[in-house]
């Protein structure tokens, strides 16, 4: 099964992400976020920032969990690869992302991300697991 596959948008970014599991899908969503954002490949894993949010509900979680990421990677300068769930419950991630902090002018980011959003959000189950379509803010 695919990760991800970037879908046509007018104003942003969006794509379809694939899970065979929920905290599969959250991991794929993570990497398909800094996927699109940068050059992953060979990319260190020396940095590692440690998430722990709460949401209402899986897709605000969802949402949450992508724009903590997101606040990590620019707070530290750091661009993540690698995003392991650690707990899912229905309203709480606790998870761990690793990746490589940006040296100044560093070509591996292509485009900046600003937020995930809430758009048509729906967390779907499928013959084979689950997906989502995220759109990102640019």
């Amino acid at each position: 099964m695919k990760r991800y596959e970037q879908i046509p948008h007018t104003a942003d970014i969006a794509a379809r992400i694939y899970g065979k599991t929920v905290p599969e899908l959250f991991e794929n969503a993570a990497y398909a976020m800094f996927d699109m954002m940068g050059d992953l490949e060979g990319l260190g894993l020396d940095e590692t920032a440690r998430v722990e949010v709460e949401a209402p509900d899986r897709e605000s979680l969802l949402v949450s969990w992508l724009n903590e990421l997101l606040y990590n990677s620019y707070s530290r300068q750091a661009l993540f690869a690698e995003f392991r769930v650690l707990k899912l419950e229905e309203n709480r991630i606790t998870a761990e992302a690793k990746g490589q902090k940006l040296q100044k002018g560093t070509e591996r980011l292509s485009s900046e991300i600003k937020a995930a959003t809430y758009h048509d959000l729906e967390i779907k189950k499928t013959d084979s697991g689950y997906e989502v379509v995220i759109i990102f803010d640019v």
